[in-house]
């Protein structure tokens, strides 16, 4: 369906014209005192304090108090508007990137007074370019193009191609494909495409030869990809959701996450179950019969009939299954290292716990980047050639992810600019508590629409995370319990 560019070009046009004649342009702290800057309203706070007390006796509200007098629209309905506008326009345009960023180009108007040069500080200086000056982001995006080069390495030298041979030996029934095609998928958890591509490729020979449709592979490879990624630690999923997080504690809260995370549970389930029962329902049946009769697509189309993982052809099953494993173990002791187990400062359940996981996994997987190359160059199975290849190979495979997270920390950090948690902690502490229970399955309906209407889980949480976390409180049960959903 073609989406009707004029149409949402003037509801957008519509909404700000709203929004002009509903908007002060200037901001009042007293009745004829008005403020054309933040930098002013610090420094008459600063001169009416001890005269006035009007900013309060700590930082905490003296800040707060500085945001209501220069932001017209701070702790206000208008602060939810530009998130709001971000999901509208991703359900519409199907553009996650460019719904992002007119919900950042929103926030900024609103922050700076509809002044354009201030604007445009928001949204780069004061926006993306502070995100990206946070060690901890910088940590993040390190790490996501470091697995992906070590991606890119493991699909060079074949490692996935041998275990696709090996499994096609091994295997002797439709129920022993569907299996190992799952068991392929849970081992490469590190990063869901890198899943897609890599599963689909090697293990289609396998299921063709055993009669299953291409519908069913799909369904397999798809149902364990981003499951298994969000509900592992070490993950590229893991790393995005915690990095939305300011401070530490990102991490921890990715962590006590997994166990509500029952979408992710119920579908690896699901996978297993059908495929041991063997049972079908819905159109599914139709393709899995049509696929016994030797029909394996039900349809005309062919996509990507003809497409494979591009390898050397020299590796074996332990060239991929080693630096998985290394991944971990180096990962995890980066964790108990950075969290002083190693110095006895800590045990190492409390040193894992209270780690600084963005460096952490910048040690981890870099050292296990470093073991792979080794391992590769001296069993003779990688050339340097093809190393160098795989560091802009694994870089550009990460790009769209890495747009994502800056958009997404750009887009919490003006939220919270326009008071948005204020604002929402205020509704939810006035609220019936039926309706905070029901808030976790509100956020999961919202997400299944908006992940069903633009076919990206990772520009679905990109849009949605950064509002939840804006909007509860840091470290409450309701946010670990939102966060899963």
């Amino acid at each position: 369906m073609k989406v009707n560019m004029r149409k949402w070009y003037s509801f957008l046009i519509a909404l700000f014209a709203v929004m002009m004649l509903f908007t002060p342009i200037t901001c009042k702290a007293e009745e004829n005192t008005t403020f054309n800057s933040v930098e002013e309203a610090k420094e008459y706070i600063s001169q009416q304090e001890e005269l006035a007390g009007s900013a309060g006796e700590n930082i905490a509200e003296a800040e707060q108090y500085i945001k209501e007098k220069t932001v017209p629209m701070y702790a206000t309905i208008w602060a939810l508007v530009p998130p709001l506008i971000a999901i509208g326009l991703a359900l519409i345009t199907k553009e996650v990137y460019f719904s992002l960023f007119v919900g950042i180009l929103t926030g900024a108007l609103f922050y700076s007074n509809f002044n354009l040069e201030k604007t445009i500080h928001t949204v780069f200086v004061s926006g993306m370019i502070s995100k990206l000056s946070d060690v901890g982001n910088v940590g993040i995006l390190i790490f996501l193009v470091i697995l992906g080069i070590m991606v890119s390495l493991m699909n060079k030298v074949g490692g996935s191609a041998a275990y696709g041979k090996w499994a096609g030996q091994k295997i002797k029934s439709r129920r022993g494909a569907m299996l190992s095609t799952f068991g392929l998928g849970a081992l490469i958890f590190v990063d869901d495409y890198f899943n897609c591509l890599t599963v689909g490729s090697v293990m289609r020979p396998v299921t063709d030869k055993y009669k299953i449709s291409r519908a069913r592979l799909a369904y397999i490879i798809d149902a364990t990809a981003a499951p298994i990624c969000i509900i592992a630690p070490i993950s590229s999923w893991a790393a995005a959701v915690s990095g939305v997080v300011e401070g530490n504690d990102g991490f921890t809260l990715f962590l006590k996450s997994i166990p509500y995370n029952f979408y992710a549970l119920l579908t690896i389930v699901m996978v297993v179950a059908m495929a041991i029962m063997q049972f079908d329902f819905g159109p599914m049946r139709k393709h899995e019969e049509n696929a016994l009769k030797g029909d394996l697509f039900t349809t005309e189309n062919r996509p990507f009939e003809d497409g494979e993982v591009v390898s050397n052809g020299k590796g074996k099953v332990i060239d991929l299954i080693l630096p998985v494993l290394v991944l971990i173990v180096c990962c995890v002791g980066g964790m108990v290292y950075t969290g002083g187990f190693f110095h006895g400062e800590a045990s190492f359940m409390e040193a894992f716990a209270n780690c600084d996981a963005s460096l952490s996994l910048v040690y981890g997987s870099f050292l296990a980047l470093v073991i792979t190359f080794f391992f590769y160059i001296v069993r003779k199975v990688l050339t340097l050639k093809e190393f160098a290849e795989s560091l802009t190979d694994g870089f550009k495979a990460m790009v769209p992810a890495i747009l994502i997270l800056i958009f997404a920390w750009t887009l919490s950090g003006i939220t919270n600019k326009l008071g948005a948690d204020v604002f929402v902690a205020n509704i939810v502490k006035n609220s019936a508590g039926a309706l905070q229970l029901f808030l976790p399955a509100i956020i999961f309906a919202i997400s299944v629409g908006l992940a069903f209407a633009t076919g990206t889980s990772w520009g679905t949480f990109g849009i949605l995370l950064p509002i939840v976390v804006a909007i509860l409180e840091p470290g409450s049960e309701m946010l670990i319990m939102s966060i899963s959903a």
